[in-house]
Order: structure tokens, then C-alpha cells, then sequence
């Protein structure tokens, strides 16, 4: 079996590593970040790769930095691998590492590339909308996620799949397409294949992407934007003076909302004079709705100020929100 050195951080690398692992491949060390600080006290954390590394008595390696350090890059020449395997490692390996490996350095993407080339492939396609998304191994280069591909697997999106769902299907289907790869390679019969095309980007998120504008995003543009969201930060809109945020929603067109049930009818005709934001029903059994830009939102998971996320009707059973009040994008 190949020599493997295996470079990753968070969950969705441990899947990989464990894959290659009960494939039997012969996994001569494992690269992961270093230990971060977490929680009230701080204490210092592994990162899921090292959790796993541990529990199978892999030689672990935590580098802070791996550009010039030249004792770090004499080790891995050392372990001499004949594939180095990158998953979400966090980190940018310089050219002295690419070429260490005789069957060169592997990544799995979880996008379909040249699409979403970058640190949150997952997000964005979540985000925009996606119907389907899926898995890329490929060459790695000097570039950012630029090197030839070698296997792809597509799976479809659900439309009220969030990130954090989709994140955990990926991060199987990855670690399943890499032994692929990597059989493939051993027998000397992996493909080759350039990016060539238009490509698109999906850079690192900010908090202030967060902040519904119900006055000018649509529907979907909102229900995109909470499961997008959704475990990373929340997506979040202020009431009442404060902060809520939304984790999961569901979309109805106005048709379906008033037909839902037959007491709302009476609510119709002044409908169309409310503003987006506006909440049309709040009700601990018939559950939030509120008017949007292209329909009606249903909340299904939520989150008060200074409080746990919890389903819609526990927080209402606690929480007032008369119907007539507005959300708004301040405070």
C-alpha cells in the first residue's frame, strides 16, 4: 500500500483520514494546526484530525508555520510519502513540500471545480442558491486550488439542506472519493485532467454578511442566507431592540400560506399594504411566518438574545411576538 502523510484540520478531514485509514493504506504521519484555546476557560483543544491521529497512534505533526521552516520540511522528506493527502488543512504548502511526494500532493475539494475555488466552497454553494454540488480530488499546485483534476462525484442540494448537513454528506463522499483516488494512483491509472473554463471563488465569510436587508433581498435570498449560515454564525435581524437570530426556515408563495389555513384568509387583503419583515402569524402551534419579498417565511428554528437556539413554537412559548411587529436590518 502507498505511504501516505496526511494534512488536515477539522471534521470534515478526520472522515478522509479515517477512510484511508480503514482502507489499510500505511498513514506515516498526520499534519494538523496547532492546539487552539476554546471555551470560558480557554483550555486548549485538538483539532479533530489530531482526536483521531491519537486514537490510532499516528505519528502527529503541528508546525505553527510550514513556509521556510526548513526542520519541519526535512521531517516529511524524511517519512519520504508517496502521496501527501491535503483535506481543509488551513494552511498554504509551498512548492519545497509539493514536490516531495513521488505521486505528487492530492486534495479534496468539496466543490465541483473550477467552481468555488477557495476556503468555503460549502458555504457559497449554499448560499447562491446551488442545486448540486459535490467532490473534487485533484494535483495540487502552486495555486489556489488550480491543479489538474482527478475524480469527481456530483450530489444534489437540498432546498432546506443548511451547510452544517450538507458539510457532513461531503465530508463522506470525500473521504470515500479519495480511497478511489488513491487506488487509482497506486495502480497507476489516475486520470489527468485541466481546469479549463470559467471559474468563481468562495473566500472566507464575514459577520457582516449576516444581517438580513428584508426591504431588498428576496425570499429565497434570505432562506439562503439562513441555512447558508447555519451552524457557522446564524443569520440575524433585530425586533423589538433586539438581536434574533434564524437557523432554519421554510419557504411558502403567498397562495400556499393563506391556504394553509382557512382563518388566515381574513388577513388577505391587507397582505399586499404590509412591509417585508413584517410577522403575519406568531403562534407557538401555528408556528412564525413573516412577509418577504416574494412570499412567506416560515421559522422553524430560532434563537433570542442572550439565549440557546431552540424549534419556533419553544421559543414562543416564552417569547412575544405579536403579529404587526417588523424585523428590521437595525436596531
Amino acid at each position: 500500500m502507498l505511504n501516505i502523510v496526511f494534512m488536515g484540520t477539522p471534521d470534515f478531514a478526520q472522515e478522509s483520514l479515517k477512510s484511508i485509514y480503514e482502507e489499510g493504506f500505511n498513514v506515516v504521519g498526520v499534519v494538523t494546526n496547532p492546539d487552539k484555546p476554546k471555551g470560558r476557560g480557554m483550555k486548549l483543544t485538538f483539532s479533530p484530525v489530531k482526536e483521531y491521529a491519537i486514537e490510532k497512534d499516528l505519528k502527529v505533526y503541528q508546525p505553527l508555520k510550514i513556509k521556510n521552516n526548513e526542520e519541519f520540511i526535512e521531517e516529511i522528506k524524511r517519512l519520504n510519502p508517496d502521496v501527501i493527502c491535503v483535506v481543509a488543512y488551513g494552511k498554504i504548502l509551498p512548492k519545497e513540500i509539493l514536490e516531495i511526494p513521488k505521486f505528487g500532493c492530492v486534495n479534496v475539494h468539496a466543490s465541483l471545480l473550477p467552481k468555488y475555488r477557495g476556503a468555503a466552497p460549502i458555504q457559497w454553494a449554499v448560499l447562491n442558491g446551488d442545486k448540486k454540488t459535490g467532490i473534487t480530488t485533484m494535483y495540487m499546485d502552486v495555486g489556489m486550488d488550480t491543479g489538474d483534476m482527478i475524480l469527481k462525484q456530483e450530489t444534489e442540494i437540498g432546498e432546506e439542506e443548511t451547510t452544517g448537513e450538507l458539510w457532513n454528506r461531503l465530508s463522506c463522499l470525500g473521504g470515500k472519493l479519495l480511497v478511489e483516488t488513491l487506488k487509482l494512483i497506486e495502480e497507476g491509472k489516475a486520470p489527468r485532467e485541466k481546469q479549463e473554463g470559467e471559474f468563481s471563488l468562495a473566500p472566507m465569510l464575514s459577520k457582516e454578511m449576516a444581517l438580513i436587508d428584508w426591504e431588498n433581498f428576496d425570499i429565497n435570498k434570505i432562506h439562503n442566507l439562513i441555512r447558508g449560515l447555519n451552524p457557522i454564525m446564524g443569520a440575524y435581524s433585530y425586533i423589538n431592540n433586539k438581536k434574533i437570530k434564524f437557523w432554519k426556515s421554510k419557504i411558502l408563495s403567498k397562495q400556499e400560506f393563506f391556504s394553509y389555513k382557512t382563518e388566515f384568509e381574513e388577513y388577505e387583503n391587507k397582505y399586499d399594504n404590509l412591509v417585508a419583515g413584517t410577522i403575519l402569524i406568531s403562534d407557538e402551534k401555528d408556528g412564525l411566518y413573516i412577509k418577504a419579498n416574494g412570499g412567506v417565511l416560515k421559522i422553524l428554528e430560532i434563537q433570542g438574545e442572550n439565549a440557546k437556539r431552540m424549534s419556533t413554537s419553544d421559543f414562543l412559548r416564552g417569547n412575544h411576538l405579536p403579529a404587526g411587529m417588523v424585523f428590521s436590518k437595525e436596531i
